[in-house]
């Protein structure tokens, strides 16, 4: 059995928070999960502050800047990309005075987005997208794991927590489709090669993984994630919403069961991300990941040891009301993973 860094029982979020306010982000985010407290991400706060702007500001030799259309490559660092920088350094400022304030949690997670998801939401100086050229590819990701290798070599000297590195891939599954569309919209992006896609990941996992010594998080929210792909790539640890699975074909399921066998472990999505119109109870919540174990065949066992529960996607739409409401309720899913109520 693998071991992980974080504890039995733990939970942990996706990443993004509503608001501006790092400093009380980060206090709700270390109050409500202390065990596996994760660095959060407000996009409200505009450009560089959501995942692309986020992940681009910690390229290295690389800058991009906004346009009507997103982001795009520029031949210099300009201010918004400063500012982009100037986030990054006062969100580690927040985090790490939470952290002392919490007693130092043992392990943080942190999160950047994917070689795809970044290749594909960024675009060249004539307008197409990074994904379109094998070569800006390449570059991108070792400029991406050279940033990432700084920045957790800082988080963790700032904390002395074990960090833990979350690849956020929502588009991986448009770029195997190839159903990304072109700059003019009137075609799509060529797709992906599994194994292409596959070896990148790998080698984008593997710089995360020397960086941290942790095993490296890969989260995907869609209805069909490719799980073989990201577990044959060297995911420790793969991210899905679990409540998506209803339905979910045998291949997937058999995908799961494979990750699992081989010592994966699972972030499985469960508490919703917006607030329900009926109030939720623990066994409801649980349920989806219940009965995904059943399907498959594992003992429940398998939860405590191989699972961490969270809610389904970010919280940046949530209000601040149910952002608690939501941690609270994952925090309590990982305990009852751990020591299971009678009732189950």
């Amino acid at each position: 059995m693998r071991e992980f860094p974080w504890p039995v029982a733990a939970a942990t979020g996706i990443g993004s928070m509503p608001g501006t306010d790092c400093a009380d982000s980060v206090a709700t985010v270390f109050g409500e999960l202390p065990e596996f407290p994760y660095q959060p991400e407000l996009p409200d706060r505009g450009f560089g502050a959501d995942m692309l702007g986020r992940s681009a500001a910690l390229l290295v030799d690389l800058a991009v800047e906004s346009m009507p259309t997103g982001y795009r490559v520029t031949s210099r660092s300009g201010r918004e990309h400063r500012r982009a920088q100037d986030l990054r350094r006062w969100d580690l400022d927040a985090i790490e005075q939470a952290a002392h304030t919490a007693g130092n949690p043992s392990v943080i997670k942190t999160q950047v987005a994917g070689p795809w998801s970044l290749a594909a939401g960024i675009e060249l100086p004539r307008g197409h997208r990074v994904l379109t050229d094998h070569g800006a590819v390449r570059e991108f990701t070792q400029s991406l794991i050279e940033g990432v290798t700084a920045h957790v070599k800082e988080l963790a000297a700032r904390t002395g927590a074990t960090i833990v590195v979350q690849l956020d891939e929502p588009t991986l599954p448009d770029v195997l489709a190839g159903t990304l569309p072109t700059a003019s919209g009137y075609g799509t992006v060529r797709s992906v090669p599994g194994p292409e896609a596959r070896a990148l990941l790998a080698s984008m996992i593997d710089g995360c993984a020397d960086a941290t010594g942790a095993p490296v998080i890969v989260h995907c929210c869609a209805r069909r994630p490719p799980i073989g792909l990201m577990h044959h790539a060297g995911a420790g640890a793969i991210a899905i919403d679990a409540t998506l699975l209803d339905g979910a074909p045998a291949t997937t399921l058999d995908a799961i069961g494979e990750a699992w066998d081989g010592g994966v472990a699972f972030l499985l999505g469960l508490v919703p991300a917006l607030e329900p119109a009926e109030r939720l109870d623990l066994r409801g919540v649980a349920e989806p990941a219940l009965q995904l174990v059943d399907r498959i065949g594992f003992s429940r066992t398998i939860l405590r040891d191989q699972a961490v529960p969270t809610p389904t996607c970010g919280l940046a739409g949530a209000s601040n009301a149910w952002v608690r409401r939501a941690l609270a309720l994952t925090r309590d899913l990982g305990h009852a993973f751990a020591e299971p109520p009678e009732s189950w």
